[in-house]
């Protein structure tokens, strides 16, 4: 996998929206922070754009993204938030240019899409908080991010909880929300995930469909030739009035019971606000113990 140039001071990001929409209002926060970091952020056409719930129309949000992919003075495209939309605009976006001259997608849930896409195209991404509600995230996922943005190291330590497999494993990281991960099986954007490392994480799911989408990545062999599984935020999860039978954990751990790579829950990564930056597509070491786990990446020159 190819790595985008890192930031530096005085680099420009380009904040978008490829989903919901987005006033400028919302984005105060994550100005500062970018500029605290001595980043120049450019907004796109899509802040304060409207299209129903959509930051613009399709074509708008499509026109906007390739502006920024094709722009060479934006260094980082940010995607603004999330929600839905990303999918419905992906198949119009040329990324001719951007394999000319990458830069860094940063942006979780529904930007999963575009972690798919870039990353079938051998180039590494970033999945990290996003500039609307950065008030609420943690101080140490605000540095994370800043840290893969700039090209540091990053090595994570959390405890182990009692849904952990142990074990080691050594591959690509790649991954997302598992809603978006689900929807995108069978057409282009679907990631190949033999040999690698999966991270998945939802939100605001009914425990069944959370079955569901777990059989088909199986059912699609997204599953059986893992190196490790690392589960983040299962948030917010919903029962019916006659219970499922099982916790998001467990559904989980049923879908892998016949496989023996490390599984590790509670990474605090997704909708949580302590989401701290993964680079997807760099290798990584997933080690789970009894007591700890440990995820950490191949620096990169």
């Amino acid at each position: 996998m190819l790595t985008p140039p890192y930031l530096k001071k005085g680099d420009r990001v380009g904040i978008v929206c490829t989903a919901r929409k987005v006033d400028l209002d919302d984005l105060e926060k994550g100005i500062i922070y970018l500029k605290n970091m001595g980043l120049v952020p450019v907004l796109g056409k899509t802040i304060g754009a409207s299209a129903d719930q959509y930051g613009g129309t399709d074509s708008e949000r499509a026109t906007d993204l390739q502006a920024m992919l094709d722009n060479e003075d934006i260094k980082a495209v940010w995607c603004a938030k999330g929600g839905y939309g990303t999918v419905r605009i992906v198949d119009n976006i040329n990324f001719y240019k951007f394999v000319k001259y990458p830069k860094w997608i940063v942006g979780y849930s529904d930007v999963t899409v575009l972690h798919s896409q870039v990353h079938m195209l051998g180039f590494e991404t970033i999945h990290a908080i996003m500039p609307v509600g950065i008030s609420r995230n943690t101080k140490e996922a605000k540095e994370t991010l800043r840290r893969a943005w700039f090209g540091n190291s990053l090595n994570y330590s959390i405890n182990s909880t009692r849904y952990n497999r142990p074990g080691q494993g050594t591959g690509e990281l790649v991954g997302g929300n598992i809603s978006i991960l689900y929807s995108l099986c069978g057409s282009t954007s679907s990631i190949v995930t033999d040999g690698k490392i999966l991270f998945i994480e939802d939100l605001d799911e009914y425990l069944y469909h959370v079955d569901r989408m777990m059989v088909n990545l199986k059912r699609n062999n997204m599953l059986c030739n893992l190196k490790g599984l690392i589960v983040g935020g299962l948030t917010k999860m919903h029962d019916n009035s006659v219970p499922f039978g099982k916790s998001a954990r467990e559904i989980v751990l049923d879908a892998v019971k016949e496989y023996d790579f490390p599984v590790c829950f509670n990474f605090p990564a997704g909708h949580l606000k302590d989401n701290r930056a993964l680079i997807f597509g760099r290798t990584v070491t997933l080690d789970v113990s009894e007591s700890q786990t440990h995820l950490s990446f191949q620096q990169e020159s």
